[in-house]
């Protein structure tokens, strides 16, 4: 299954949405492991999370049919 941005699972781009959709995890974890990874100094997070909603395309209207 390939990476999407999430249209339903999203509070911005989509892009944590997506990796959990991706993983088959609960959007709150990705979102919360982030946000805690974001806290460190050596992980960029707000410019990979910019990197990831300019790469990674958005899901297409149909995939969703689960």
């Amino acid at each position: 299954m390939p990476l999407y941005r999430s249209r339903e699972d999203r509070i911005l781009g989509g892009v944590c949405g997506g990796i959990a959709h991706w993983l088959g995890w609960s959007p709150l974890k990705v979102r919360i492991l982030y946000l805690i990874l974001g806290a460190l100094p050596v992980f960029a997070g707000i410019p990979i999370y910019i990197l990831l909603w300019l790469i990674v395309p958005q899901e297409p209207r149909h995939a969703r049919a689960v």
